[in-house]
């Protein structure tokens, strides 16, 4: 087994934001393969998602984004388990990139779940399902369950508005 070195784990802990355990672990895991342990980790993140999913989220952000020229904005309710995540950089960078992928992408559902039986809505329509503006390999849902398994809360978009000036 090759050595877990405190380079790899530097490195994965920077591609995964994962605690620095939590990246040697994945690394042990996966005899020293930093892809294999990157997606390890994600799949944990996701499972660790899942998990919390039922708590309550009665803290949260209101974030606003407003595109330049002031034409286009967005307002959206991000809610979290305790004031204390809420207040973190984290949270409010993830509350500010889905203000601004509502502002750029223009969902009019938060997910597909919400549509009525005789609504035809696709997935780009529902902010959850949509490829991250800013990483199309990931959607927003995706990034939530990132950012659920980094700090260690649920995480929930409440609810989202976007304007646009003469619409």
């Amino acid at each position: 087994m090759p050595e877990i070195t405190t380079e790899l784990i530097k490195d994965l802990r920077a591609r995964t934001s994962a605690g620095v355990m939590d990246c040697k672990k994945a690394l042990e895991e996966t005899d020293g393969n930093v892809e294999k342990a990157e997606s390890l980790l994600k799949e944990k993140g996701i499972a660790s998602a899942a998990k919390k999913a039922d708590r309550d989220t009665d803290q949260g952000l209101v974030d606003t984004y407003i595109h330049s020229g002031g034409r286009i904005g967005a307002m959206i309710e991000i809610n979290c388990e305790t004031d204390f995540v809420a207040r973190t950089d984290d949270f409010a960078s993830l509350a500010h990139d889905i203000a601004m992928q509502v502002a750029a992408m223009s969902p009019t559902l938060l997910a597909i779940e919400d549509a009525s039986e005789n609504e035809n809505v696709t997935e780009d329509q529902c902010l959850l399902s949509q490829p991250f503006i800013k990483d199309p390999s990931k959607t927003i849902q995706d990034l939530i369950n990132e950012t659920v398994g980094k700090l260690g809360e649920n995480i929930r978009v409440r609810r989202f508005q976007r304007f646009s000036l003469g619409e």
